[in-house]
């Protein structure tokens, strides 16, 4: 008996074994365990690999202590809310909270998504003018700076923040960074020590604890948030790094979208900012302290609620969101996404909303990021293409932003893509704001992005080659685990 045939046989029977927990333990949706099956049978070795380090279901149990709902008061002003809107008692400030009812309701039952009233919302989609307000904000802060992003560079744009953020700690400024180990990779400790021996304090989600290894790599921390001071919050798609700039020969320019917020949404803010550095800091627990969450300043109008998802959460939240609003449509659907790569139940909802008539427009970038990402991509639009929808290819660089504006009346910006890594596996945060003004504004940016783009039309798309045919179909099929 030779050892290929003894390598083989083992491969085989371990490819069973996890196959069998797959299907009958894990139990993940019918798509995802096909596509793993798949991947297990027709690169045995690899797929076991990767199985390891993609494949494995986070626990369900809360991975976060929710005692500082219960300080702050927020867990009354939750409990209350639902009460009044279940009773019809409560009194919605506008017209438009009021329509959307039960949109507001289902964040509150099932995310702790207080709706909050009188937001202030600036709106940025270039890069610069982001970083430079939120550079003078840290400038000017007085008694905290929380920071956390998904991927922070050691380049001229993180280097500058960092410098920033020394310079505060400095003066008595309490300084907290928290960034995730995968997106931010190349970041060092030593990275950090001037800020740590300023009084700053730092904190990495899902650290690797084996050099080069790390067996959580499929759930990542993707939530970019900032408070200042309990005034100011920042919520949205930009990450730190040149390319974020349009610095990257690669991208070219960057076009995200990123909201800077001022209100008392700006305490939902920090509330998921502690519960996250909680989670990832142990030696610098932050106990719950008055001043971060202070009375707020504010001469807004915007409703809004900032909802959360994860791999830990019982639901998929934000593409519950996602779903309602398409449902919800009388008139218009327009959406920015790097990644298009719905679930069928997202799929449907808007390909009903076309078959209904609605004005369903979608953007996304001219280049990938992610090659198999970018192919299922085009597969996934492809299909849309057929009820009439309308498909936007932006072409000045790379299109970022993670926004949905319905009926130019409601709207949703924040971390989350369209694509199952969102709604599953990443950690997530959106805000869903309930204004007219907001999402006219969104609406303008989008239809100003249509002058960058080259509309994709269904005469365009079956003129592909059959290489890029057969590069759609391969990554539709693994679509459920990228």
């Amino acid at each position: 008996m030779n050892l290929f045939f003894i390598l083989s046989t083992i491969m085989f029977i371990v490819n069973m074994l996890l196959a069998s927990v797959i299907i009958f333990i894990e139990r993940k949706d019918a798509s995802a365990t096909w596509a793993w099956i798949l991947i297990l049978f027709f690169i045995p070795f690899l797929g076991f690999i990767f199985y390891l380090f993609l494949g494995q279901n986070l626990s369900k149990k809360r991975l976060f202590d929710l005692e500082v709902y219960r300080k702050i008061g927020i867990e009354g002003l939750i409990a209350a809310q639902i009460k009044e809107i279940k009773n019809v008692e409560y009194k919605f400030e506008t017209i438009t909270t009021k329509k959307y009812r039960d949109l507001i309701y289902m964040h509150l039952i099932n995310n702790d998504a207080l709706l909050t009233n009188g937001n202030e919302v600036n709106i940025f989609t270039d890069g610069r003018k982001k970083f430079d307000s939120l550079l003078e904000d840290i400038r000017q802060a007085k008694s905290f700076i929380h920071i956390q992003y998904y991927i922070v560079r050691n380049d001229g744009l993180g280097k500058q923040i960092i410098d920033t953020l020394v310079e505060k700690a400095k003066e008595g400024v309490k300084v907290r960074v928290l960034y995730d180990d995968l997106g931010s990779r190349k970041l060092r400790r030593r990275d950090f020590a001037e800020l740590v021996g300023a009084g700053g304090e730092v904190g990495v989600f899902f650290p690797s604890k084996l050099a080069l290894i790390n067996l959580r790599l499929n759930y990542r921390n993707h939530r970019k948030l900032v408070n200042i001071d309990g005034q100011i919050g920042y919520i949205g798609g930009f990450n730190v790094g040149d390319e974020y700039l349009g610095l990257s020969e690669k991208f070219g320019y960057w076009r995200d979208t990123h909201l800077r917020i001022r209100g008392p949404a700006v305490d939902a803010i920090q509330a998921r900012f502690i519960l996250d550095w909680n989670h990832a800091s142990k030696r610098y627990f932050i106990n719950y302290d008055a001043r971060y969450f202070p009375k707020k300043v504010s001469t807004g109008k915007a409703a809004m609620q900032i909802v959360s998802s994860g791999p830990d959460s019982e639901w998929e939240q934000v593409k519950n969101g996602y779903i309602y609003m398409i449902m919800s449509a009388k008139k218009s659907v327009y959406i920015q996404t790097p990644y298009f790569i719905p679930d069928q139940s997202l799929l449907d909802a808007l390909r009903i909303a076309v078959l209904s008539g609605k004005d369903v427009r979608i953007m996304i970038p001219d280049k990938p990021d992610h090659p198999f990402i970018y192919w299922a991509t085009l597969s996934h639009v492809g299909e849309l293409l057929k009820t009439g929808a309308k498909v936007y290819i932006y072409e000045n660089g790379f299109m970022h932003a993670k926004t949905i504006v319905i009926d130019e009346t409601i709207n949703s910006v924040g971390t989350a893509n369209i694509d199952m890594r969102s709604f599953k596996l990443n950690f997530e945060v959106n805000a869903f704001i309930y204004d007219i003004e907001t999402s006219i504004a969104l609406a303008r940016y989008f239809k100003e992005d249509m002058k960058y783009c080259t509309e994709l039309t269904q005469e365009l798309y079956d003129q592909r080659s059959k290489y890029i045919r057969f590069k759609e179909s391969i990554s539709r099929l693994l679509s459920p685990v990228l």
